[in-house]
Formats: C-alpha cells, structure tokens, sequence
C-alpha cells in the first residue's frame, strides 16, 4: 500500500490572522512586515488584494508602496501567528501524529494510518480544510500526493482555500509541465543554470540525465531528478520534537555606544528576557545560544554554542552569551549593536537524559522564578521588576528589547 501524505499550506498566514483582529480592513490591500511607521523593513506577507496589484514577499516597504500606493501595513505579531499555528497543529494532531513543520505556516501530513478510519487523502483534505476555516477563520490550500515533495507542489498549484491531488496516476500530467522553479529548491540560481542546460520545466528536470545534473549542479542535481521523477521517500517526522521555526532572537542598536563588558552584560540580559520568555510562551526550548556583534565602525561577527541541555531560562540563556562574548571580543572598537538567539529549538515535552552531575533543583528553581516573572510582566508591564544589574546603566536598562525579534523557519534538509 502506498502512502498518502498532505502538505497543507495556511494562505496568505499572517495577513489572514491579522484580518481576522482587523475586520474593518478586508477586502482592502494588506501588507504585513517591518515598521510602518518608520517605512523600513520588508513585506511579509501580503493579503491577495496587495498580491494583485504587484506587492510581493520580501518586497521592502517602499518597494511595496511604489507598487500599491493605497497598501496598508501593519507591524507583525509573531506571537499571535504561533498561537494560530498551534491551534491548527492540535486540528492536524487529530487525524495523525505524522505531522512535520516546514515553517509556521506549512506542516506535511502522513495519513496512510489513518485511512481506514477517516477516508481516503482527499476525503481527509476536504475535512481538515473546512475545519480550519471553521474553527480559526483562515484557509488552506492542500496537496494530496504519495511523497513529500509532490504534495507540497500540490499546495502551491492553486491558491487560495484548493486541494489539489499530485497522486502516482496524474503527477506527470499536472506536475510536468511546470516550470522547473516551481520544484522545491530550485532558486534563482539553479534556474538560469537549468536554463542553458535546455531544461525549462519539471517534466524536463525529470526526463535530463542524472548524470549531466549532477555534473553541473553536484548533489543536488541528483536531488533534483529524485523530486522531479517522484521517486522521494524521505518520511514525515513525528510531531511534538521539532519546533515549527529555527530560531526566536532579539537585537538592538543601542542608545550609546557600549565600552566595556558590563554595558554588554546589561544588554545581553535584556535581549535574553525576551528571548526566554518567547520560547515560553511558545513552549518551546533552545539547544543553542548565539550571539552578534557590531561595532562603531560596523564590522560584526556571530558565534553560537550548544548547550548540554535544551532550556528556555532567562539565567541560562544570558549566562552563555555573556561567556560566548567575554570568549569572542578584545574590546578593540566600542559596540553599536548586540544580539541574541536562540536556535535549534524543540518543544516542550522534548526530553533528554540529564547526567549525575547537573542540578534539578537549580533548573527547578530557575524555571519557577522566569514563570513568576512572566506573570508579574503580563499583568504590570515589562519594566514592574528588573534585575539589579539594569541600576547599573538605566540609560541601558531602559531598552524594551521585547518589541523586536525575529524567527526563522525550518528547511526540507533540517
């Protein structure tokens, strides 16, 4: 028996959740990313009324307002987003525990299990899209396919709120004639190298020989013809041990110039606050701290560590990059701009051997102490209880690193 795999694909995901807590601004071009206020930063994702009038992800905001001038911004909300991927993870949840993101949007579906009990992978698509719609207000368009790769190709064939099958009978009619770069992984420039190789679409891709792709392109030529042929078997991972997104971090430009570890300390413990308390209320857990630096003449540099164990405690996090820094900078030039990461990220119920000589207690107590904070700062504000080391500098101290963060999603070969 063969395997039925979905890739469901949430349309249009941040500019669909914000319409829903804007309803005044449907039907009008919606773009969300950057700082509207200061018009710096790139588009998103925009709505598909912003889309038809020439405004594209990745777009800067000036771009997007030279293509659409009645364009409405909207800053983003990633919290938000991720409280929308999760309830639409509990939907999936209830079809299979084959569920594997590839982003905050997107998630593969292994339903071969399932079919018995809840019908074919078509039949399963139409119930999972109406209950999407139903129960969280936004859409999906779904491929239904015997592999990864084609069932991804079927959720991008056509949008919005479309199913689309991609199974072993009908691929190559649908799948074929398309253009190469509509094949996951094929860029910008793998695209112009396919094209003076003759090789326009997939059906092309498919029918090249391996051998002349992987001369000009290496391994991933052979990668390629795999997707293209649908000979894919790669499987969907279980759900509940990766996050959705790589990575949450947070940096800033500061208010003056830093000059010595103590400005950076006060720093690096402002942006692991945030960091730590994003990975909270997400649930999830970092495997490795990163740290960036920039200094006043703007040379910058990153390092990163794993840890031995996951964790989302603020201590942990600003502990090791403080010592990431202290190993990494001479002090040669002042720091403009500091910033830190979490990545490698796992849920919450991720679990892991702990060895003889690490301390429960101590991560016990850090973790009821972030928990307490976390509850004193939703309900009296981010700055009702600070650490003794913020007196130090409340110029410093004064930073709301929380305003500012960025995730990162998850690649096919993560």
């Amino acid at each position: 028996m063969g395997r039925t795999i979905l890739h469901v694909d949430c349309n249009c995901f941040y500019a669909s959740v914000e319409l829903l807590h804007h309803p005044e601004l449907r039907g009008k071009p919606v773009a969300v990313g950057g700082d509207p206020e200061a018009r710096h930063g790139i588009v998103l994702t925009a709505s598909y009324e912003a889309k038809h009038r020439g405004v594209k992800t990745g777009m800067a905001l000036w771009q997007a307002k030279q293509a659409c001038p009645e364009v409405i911004f909207l800053p983003p909300r990633m919290d938000l987003y991720l409280r929308f991927s999760r309830m639409a993870n509990e939907i999936y949840a209830q079809y299979t525990d084959l569920v594997e993101p590839f982003g905050i949007d997107e998630n593969w579906l292994d339903v071969t299990a399932s079919a018995g009990i809840k019908g074919d992978g078509m039949t399963v698509a139409r119930e999972i899209s109406d209950r999407v719609k139903r129960e969280l207000g936004i859409t999906v368009s779904i491929g239904v396919s015997f592999n990864k790769i084609l069932a991804k190709l079927g959720s991008d064939y056509k949008k919005p709120d479309a199913i689309t099958g991609m199974r072993e009978w009908e691929f190559r009619e649908k799948a074929w004639p398309l253009p190469a770069s509509d094949l996951l992984y094929v860029g910008r420039s793998t695209t112009a190298k396919l094209y003076k190789l003759g090789i326009l679409t997939i059906g092309d891709l498919a029918n090249a020989p391996e051998e002349l792709l992987h001369a000009h392109l290496g391994k991933m030529g052979s990668i390629l013809w795999v997707f293209a042929n649908g000979y894919d078997d790669s499987p969907v991972k279980a759900e509940n041990v990766h996050a959705p997104i790589k990575s949450i971090g947070n940096s800033t430009t500061t208010p003056r110039d830093l000059e010595n570890d103590q400005d950076v300390k006060i720093v690096l413990y402002l942006l692991a606050e945030s960091v730590g308390r994003r990975l909270r209320e997400n649930g999830f857990r970092c495997r490795v701290v990163e740290v960036s630096v920039r200094d006043n003449e703007l040379y910058c540099f990153t390092r990163q560590h794993k840890l031995d164990y996951a964790t989302n405690a603020t201590g942990e996090i600003a502990e090791e990059a403080y010592r990431i820094f202290l190993e990494n900078y001479d002090w040669t030039k002042p720091i403009r701009s500091v910033g830190v990461r979490g990545s490698d990220l796992v849920n919450d119920n991720y679990w892991e051997q702990l060895d003889l000589f690490s301390s429960v207690e101590r991560r016990e107590r850090l973790r009821k102490m972030d928990a307490a904070l976390d509850d004193i700062r939703r309900r009296f504000g981010f700055f009702a209880v600070q650490r003794g080391l913020m007196h130090c500098d409340k110029g410093l101290a004064g930073l709301d690193a929380r305003e500012e963060h960025t995730v990162h999603p998850h690649g096919y070969f993560g």
